[in-house]
């Protein structure tokens, strides 16, 4: 099944180039689509010195014109959003599809002293639940956050769920590009199944830092490898998931088996 991502900075209000990237993208056959973080919102630095009715005509904004979008172009867009509810900030990401909106609430926030999302955004702290789960044209997606990726208890949630791709939008920044690649290629190979990772671009400079977001958005296969990526720069990245190579790779490596095994026993 043909999915993309759409690799962006920070498009605030300004909709013309999704609407131009996604209209090309409908065009090639696509059925789902992933942005990175924060390319529907500004940054999160930026956020912490918004007003919360600015936050929420943004997010009302951006919301209308992707269900507008998924509907004309019969397109499943996967978009990291900023929502407010009563006053307060959540971190979602949002799945809009031609006939349906779903949202999954990230359920692990970073929380270091520079980066403190946990404790700007009102997300719920509790036991892990899983993931959001989808199925578009027979073949089954799951999503988590790029900061998500690091916790085994949720891909503990997805080992009966027996997804084809997990989809992984991130906001990555700094000098991680090798670690980001290393762990995701990891997680798709241990778990046999495909990760599709789509980081945004641009900068952000405080008065410590300069928060580079530099792309590498990436397809990695079942088996392990990366099958197609992105540099650093707007680009519109168009892969293939197969069904049948994760059957393959589940039963080439045998991981699953042996889990399961253990699990009756």
């Amino acid at each position: 099944m043909k999915t993309a991502v759409l690799q962006l900075n920070s498009q605030g209000l300004s909709s013309t180039k999704l609407y131009n990237h996604i209209r090309v993208a409908s065009t090639k056959g696509v059925k789902v689509l992933v942005l990175g973080e924060y390319v529907l919102n500004p940054f999160f630095k930026e956020l912490q010195n918004m007003s919360l009715s600015m936050i929420k005509e943004q997010a009302e904004q951006q919301t209308k014109i992707l269900k507008e979008l998924s509907s004309t172009y019969s397109i499943t867009i996967i978009a990291p959003l900023i929502i407010v509810k009563k006053k307060e900030l959540y971190k979602t990401i949002v799945k809009f599809s031609p006939s349906s909106t779903s949202y999954y609430y990230q359920q692990y926030l970073i929380n270091y002293s520079h980066w403190n999302e946990e404790k700007f955004f009102s997300n719920t702290i509790s036991s892990t639940l899983s993931p959001m789960i989808f199925k578009v044209d027979g073949v089954k997606f799951a999503i988590i956050s790029g900061f998500e990726l690091h916790f085994d208890d949720l891909f503990r949630k997805l080992e009966s769920k027996n997804i084809d791709c997990l989809i992984v939008p991130s906001v990555s920044t700094f000098d991680s590009y090798e670690r980001w690649k290393a762990l995701v290629v990891a997680r798709a190979f241990t778990h046999n199944f495909y990760i599709l990772r789509a980081n945004r671009i641009g900068e952000y400079h405080d008065k410590e830092f300069t928060w580079k977001f530099y792309g590498d958005s990436f397809l990695a296969s079942p088996n392990g490898y990366v099958e197609e990526h992105l540099g650093n720069k707007e680009e519109l990245m168009l892969v293939d998931i197969h069904h049948s190579e994760v059957i393959q790779a589940r039963r080439s490596w045998g991981f699953k088996e042996a889990i399961k095994k253990r699990i009756k026993s």
